[in-house]
């Protein structure tokens, strides 16, 4: 094979992969999508408002399979499709996307310098305090201040002194009980993925498994 049928080949390979990865983005995104509707509480360990959703597990499985900015991708779709039918005026999904950012990005960029199963536990942690430290961030002056358009924020707060009833600022409150919950909430899409990537990335990829 000579150079310019090399450069040719190398150039279908890549649009190849690149149409692969864009379906696999959007078949990922619409999953996340699903999984934002599959939301439970968990009684007397955060307020009732604070629900526990896995929908940033595909995102993660697309960040360690295509790359860190497809996992942002797959955060970015899933919240503009939810869009239609948000009930916070798009707060609660820019604060969701910051969040997902801030997960798979870290996890997906240290995964991709060494591709190992060290490096996945070691990104994964680091996006997931990432997010569990941004959401003190993202809650306190995003995500609430919205909330007290519709309830007062000595209601919210009641809720949470419902639980501990030394929880008397907002700050206090995201600290002790929102930064581990969504630490936890991260740490579980990673369980998660580690346990099924080996299987799905090869779909993913278009490659056989080895």
């Amino acid at each position: 094979m000579n150079t310019q049928e090399q450069t040719t080949s190398e150039r279908a390979k890549t649009k190849g992969w690149n149409v692969r990865y864009m379906t696999m983005t959007a078949m990922l995104s619409a999953v996340a999508f699903a999984l934002m509707f599959f939301d439970f509480s968990i009684p007397f360990l955060v307020p009732s408002f604070i629900e526990m959703d896995l929908s940033e597990l595909p995102a993660l499985i697309g960040s360690f399979a295509m790359g860190p900015w497809y996992g942002v991708l797959i955060c970015l779709v899933k919240n503009l499709i939810h869009l239609f039918m948000t009930s916070t005026g798009g707060v609660g999904e820019l604060s969701n996307f910051i969040l997902g950012a801030a997960f798979v990005l870290p996890a997906g960029l240290i995964y991709q310098r060494k591709k190992s199963k060290k490096n996945a536990i070691i990104g994964s942690f680091v996006g997931a305090a990432s997010m569990a430290l941004l959401s003190v961030v993202s809650n306190y002056f995003i995500v609430y201040p919205a909330y007290t358009a519709f309830m007062p924020m000595d209601t919210i707060l009641a809720m949470y002194q419902e639980i501990w009833p030394g929880a008397d600022t907002l700050l206090k409150c995201l600290v002790i009980f929102n930064m581990p919950f969504t630490f936890v909430k991260g740490m579980i899409s990673v369980v998660i993925t580690l346990f099924i990537y080996k299987h799905i990335s090869p779909i993913i990829k278009g490659v056989s498994e080895k």
